[in-house]
């Protein structure tokens, strides 16, 4: 039976009391951890210690350079298997606990004595310099003592134990040092959850006999997905053989999770230390499913500089997402670890992979934004199988709500062209105890019911099942008219002479002729204003030539115009004949058959006269808006129900039209959860809340009357 994990964690962290000093609390992990690692590796060597002891005295008076290769083999497990590393010292931690004097040379040695596996393990621990420093401060002996007095035999600890241990550490040292969001590790529950959504579909496969699967987590950290991950398939076929790949760039967690490899005996694996941004330290391989939980928001400011001198991201060529959140980037990285698919080809088997992102890469970027490209590129491809949606407070470090996405190049025949959204954000357990931010947990029957929900990919209160094009849209700008009021008044006066005082005599002569009365038709005044500037006579300046006549036009309408609504739309162009081929504006849009031309004209904002002439009126900046429109619909029906009824006078921006995507508008993509799920609510009937609050009003009252009396 398994030690309880979290006291064991308890005991562990209370060691930790014997640092305080000389560490600061976020720094104890400095310490714990490797001392954590090196117990479990000698209690996991010690059923075989005896024997390879003795091999090594015997080989080693015979000159041989690298005694590893027999001693890795000679070193083995309760079942008798090779643990691939070993140790040759003659210490152990119950002798160093009996020589307190030599404590720190002997510590050394101990770990000198590792196959060269394990030493490079504990170079990335950087644990000399903490020998040293323990040492210094007389606590390395009341350290490792207390260590010895831990029992992490796998008898008494099993491998699952272990890693709920080390996580629960490293939880308690990422609190003390108060670390961001972006640096938690995944609840296990929800590491279970997203194993059971990427391997059930393929149970028939994964149960057959001589089966071999590989897995791959690029953001890995201690390990904890590799590790359930190789649970499931060994609970379900003890048969397969199981090769796991990881990276991580923090060289704490790495070495942890490398040390959880050799523990368990996974020769054919591998965990490297590296960015996985940047660094590919499996550039020939592909992997049959992926999972990772990547940092939350992450700043790839650092990485940028290489990222754009490539010829584009791991095979995808498109907008980058925005400087400050790289979530994505970690999802376009395992998407091209996918092996080739074929249906039928055993040699393109294909790939399934599930991440945990923030809401963040859901919606956030416009359409032509890196985010939405990107989701573009996934959803177009018919790569995004589904998304869950968790609760809010799942995790250690974060109260944020989270979503498991699962992306996959060979979906399920009847998932083709379908993305299924789950939600599961009300089916938490509240937990006794909160563990940093964690307050919720789901339970087996919670992550039973939602790998069902999955599994069954039918419509239900919290399943939804929709077309790939329902989540994209074509976003257009949409332009209203600039309605301009003109009159001369003291201050416009004043605020125009300053600027342009040569004008005082072609001022007044305007002011002569148009009066100072308010006047709303702007098109008609600037008429009536040009022909004064060429009334008058040779000893007066009017317009300048050049640049300088246009910024005295500029200023003069700045000065003596303001927006009113109830004004004249202000002329821009006139157009002698019919300026645009409706056929070549509208080519991939159905238009409704009833429509008129020039009453398309009019969605253009181009307005017949009567006479063969179309009138383009200038647009007001303020009034300037845009539609997302479902790419189900074509913008013209779109626009005539939801826009013309509302702002009479509106049309749309054709330079939006003529952008990109087939002259129909940018095509963008978003998954909105909170419009997918939400639920209606009437209010209560007026006399119901009309009485509650006289009741209150009632209550309130009563109680003044006892305090009054």
């Amino acid at each position: 039976m398994s030690a309880n994990f979290q006291q064991l964690a308890n005991f562990i962290w209370s060691v930790a009391d014997l640092l305080r000093g000389p560490y600061r609390p976020p720094q104890y992990e400095r310490v714990m951890l490797p001392l954590t690692v090196l117990r479990r590796f000698d209690a996991v060597l010690a059923p075989s210690k005896e024997a390879v002891l003795k091999r090594h005295a015997e080989l080693s008076g015979k000159g041989i350079a690298n005694l590893d290769a027999v001693l890795n083999n000679l070193a083995k497990d309760e079942e008798g298997k090779p643990l691939g590393f070993h140790n040759h010292s003659q210490l152990d931690f119950p002798r160093l606990k009996g020589d307190p004097d030599n404590i720190g040379r002997h510590l050394q040695d101990y770990i000198n004595g590792f196959s060269a596996n394990i030493r490079k393990i504990f170079e990335r621990f950087d644990f000399d310099q903490e020998i040293e420093k323990l040492e210094e401060s007389n606590r390395l002996y009341q350290v490792v003592s207390r260590f010895a007095e831990i029992d992490l035999h796998p008898k008494r600890v099993d491998n699952i134990t272990m890693g709920l241990v080390f996580e629960d550490l490293i939880r308690r040292f990422n609190e003390a040092a108060n670390e961001t969001a972006g640096d938690h590790f995944t609840p296990r529950e929800v590491i279970q959850l997203m194993v059971n959504l990427l391997l059930e579909p393929d149970t028939r496969v994964l149960t057959q006999a001589g089966v071999i699967v590989t897995v791959c987590d690029p953001a890995c950290g201690t390990g904890g997905m590799l590790a359930e991950a190789q649970n499931w398939i060994r609970a379900h076929n003890d048969q397969a053989t199981v090769k796991v790949f990881g990276q991580d760039y923090n060289p704490r967690s790495y070495a942890v999770a490398a040390s959880d490899l050799l523990i368990k005996g996974h020769k054919d694996g591998q965990v490297v230390l590296g960015n996985t941004l940047t660094d590919d330290p499996f550039p020939d391989q592909r992997f049959d499913y992926l999972l990772a939980n990547p940092p939350f928001g992450v700043d790839w400011k650092a990485e940028k500089k290489t990222i754009d001198r490539w010829p584009n991201f791991r095979g995808y060529s498109g907008k980058l997402p925005r400087i400050n959140d790289g979530a994505l980037l970690f999802l376009l990285y395992m998407m091209s670890k996918f092996q080739d698919y074929q249906p039928g080809n055993q040699n393109k088997p294909g790939s399934r992979t599930a991440i945990v992102f923030n809401g963040s890469p859901l919606f956030t970027g416009g359409a032509g934004s890196g985010e939405s490209d990107i989701r573009r590129w996934i959803i177009e491809r018919d790569q995004l199988e589904a998304i869950v949606a968790l609760p809010e407070q799942m995790f250690y470090n974060t109260g944020i709500g989270t979503f498991i996405w699962v992306v996959t190049n060979r979906k399920a025949g009847h998932r083709k062209g379908k993305i299924q959204l789950i939600d599961a954000r009300e089916r938490y357990t509240p937990m006794k105890r909160s563990l940093g931010d964690k307050r919720r947990y789901l339970d087996q029957a919670a992550l039973d019911v939602v790998t069902r929900e999955h599994g069954a990919m039918e419509h239900s209160q919290t399943s939804r099942v929709f077309d790939n094009t329902d989540f994209g849209y074509r976003r257009i700008t949409v332009l209203r008219p600039l309605r301009l009021r003109f009159q001369i008044t003291d201050e416009a006066r004043e605020r125009f002479l300053n600027a342009c005082p040569e004008l005082f005599d072609a001022l007044q002569a305007v002011q002569d002729e148009l009066g100072i009365e308010p006047q709303q038709d702007w098109n008609r005044v600037w008429d009536d204003v040009q022909q004064v500037f060429k009334a008058l006579p040779n000893d007066v300046e009017g317009w300048a030539k050049g640049a300088k006549g246009t910024a005295q036009k500029k200023n003069f309408r700045a000065c003596f115009t303001v927006v009113a609504p109830e004004a004249a739309p202000v002329i821009a162009k006139q157009h002698k004949a019919e300026p645009l081929d409706r056929d070549a504006l509208f080519p991939a849009q159905t238009l409704p058959a009833d429509i008129e031309k020039n009453d398309l004209y009019a969605l253009l904002g181009l307005y017949a006269d009567g006479k063969g002439k179309h009138t383009e009126y200038e647009p007001d900046p303020a009034l300037k808006d845009a539609e997302n429109i479902p790419l189900k619909e074509d913008i013209v029906s779109y626009f005539l129900r939801e826009v013309r009824p509302y702002v009479a006078d509106a049309w749309i921006d054709r330079e939006t039209l003529d952008e990109q995507d087939g002259g129909i508008g940018k095509v963008g993509y978003e998954i909105n959860f909170n419009r997918v799920f939400f639920q209606y609510q009437p209010p209560r009937p007026l006399h119901e809340i009309d009485a509650e609050l006289a009741g209150v009003e009632k209550r309130i009252l009563d109680l003044l009357r006892e305090v009054t009396e």
